[in-house]
């Protein structure tokens, strides 16, 4: 990774700081049993802020794409797949270890074993994006051209729309129990290597909503390539204000025949996530490029140039916190009960604990940056 990064895109950086952030914030709540619901996904159908941190995730490796990928145009396809597949299968693998660790488990009376890898959740967050980053750079590399790129997002979409309608359940297409992705997970995997926290066997990251998950490491593709050409100036604010508007009224409308709805990945909520994504990316050029008020940056900035790296760090340390114990609880738990609800109502405790916790990745994160240490997975 480059040690510095250009002020003309600081914009972009910002939102990728700004995504790390906040996935950290609703990712480790002092209490789980209470959060505002803006730091809580929506229970099935619907939108909520936490909703929007995966796909913009997904946005800004698109983002990134468009000025790595430059440095490959010319290479061979051969040279180029080595590449993308390396990398690919270095976050899936990470992916998988993080779902693993601390590879140890605590029985009851106290006796330590080693967890069962055969039991091993699948997929994840950090799966999806090495997919998603594989299978959308092999299409950029393929159909260079923006038109072709943006029929070939739309055409996916749709797509996995009618995958939807015709493999879903009857009458249920879209429920947790009558949904394609969920069917096709069932038949290619174990139901212990799936995602258990819906009351059933049923992975959010699975295998076939990954599909739809392309289409917003495209579409941030696109808009860094458009902003390389057009610049960080007005004309790019509202262009990008303007499609972005677009794409949420076509979701919400869409919403009505498909719902929007995260853990299945639907098309509408794809439309309906880069809607905003593109409109906050014209928020902050606006506020960055062309009002020039920077002064506050900095801060997303520390995350934004170890993204990966610092969510798989805030991840090991929080399990590494719970192992220490104290009189038979946690670290973390301790400190939240005694440190925190003694004087804050419950959801506010939950929610300065998370606060905390991100402030602590900044400190680590700012450490790194002074010491021009960019970590590149």
């Amino acid at each position: 990774m480059k040690k510095t990064i250009s002020q003309r895109y600081l914009s972009l950086d910002v939102l990728r700081g700004l995504t790390v952030a906040l996935m950290i914030v609703v990712n480790t709540p002092g209490d789980w049993g209470n959060i505002y619901t803006p730091f809580k996904h929506a229970e099935w159908h619907g939108f909520t802020l936490t909703d929007l941190v995966f796909p913009t995730f997904l946005f800004v490796v698109g983002n990134a794409l468009s000025f790595s990928l430059k440095k490959l145009e010319d290479v061979s396809f051969g040279d180029f797949f080595k590449k993308i597949a390396k990398r690919a299968l270095i976050i899936f693998i990470i992916g998988l270890l993080l779902n693993l660790f601390p590879f140890i488990v605590f029985g009851e009376d106290g006796s330590v074993s080693l967890k069962n890898f055969l039991e091993v959740r699948i997929f994840g967050v950090l799966q999806r994006i090495a997919l998603c980053y594989f299978f959308g750079s092999l299409i950029i590399y393929f159909f260079r051209k923006t038109t072709t790129i943006a029929v070939i997002s739309a055409a996916m979409s749709l797509a996995y729309w009618g995958i939807l309608c015709y493999f879903g359940q009857p009458g249920n297409p879209y429920g947790l129990e009558g949904n394609a992705s969920k069917a096709l997970d069932d038949f290619l995997f174990n139901s212990k290597n799936l995602y258990q926290g819906f009351g059933v066997a049923f992975d959010p990251e699975g295998l076939l909503s990954t599909f739809p998950a392309i289409v917003n490491v495209l579409i941030g593709y696109l808009t860094g390539r458009y902003l390389q050409k057009q610049g960080n100036n007005t004309t790019a604010v509202y262009r990008l204000m303007g499609v972005g508007i677009t794409f949420l009224v076509i979701g919400l409308v869409w919403n009505y025949s498909l719902p929007i709805n995260k853990p299945i990945w639907t098309s509408s909520y794809v439309l309906f996530s880069l809607g905003w994504d593109l409109v906050i990316t014209g928020l902050l050029i606006a506020l960055i490029d062309v009002f020039n008020f920077k002064k506050w940056t900095y801060f997303f900035e520390v995350f934004g140039k170890n993204a990966l790296f610092i969510y798989i760090l805030a991840w090991v340390i929080m399990k590494l916190l719970y192992l220490i114990k104290i009189d038979g609880s946690s670290l973390p738990s301790l400190f939240y009960k005694n440190g925190l609800t003694s004087w804050l109502a419950d959801k506010n405790a939950s929610l300065v604990f998370a606060v905390l916790y991100m402030l602590l990745l900044w400190v680590i994160g700012l450490i790194l940056d002074k010491k021009k240490i960019y970590v590149k997975v």
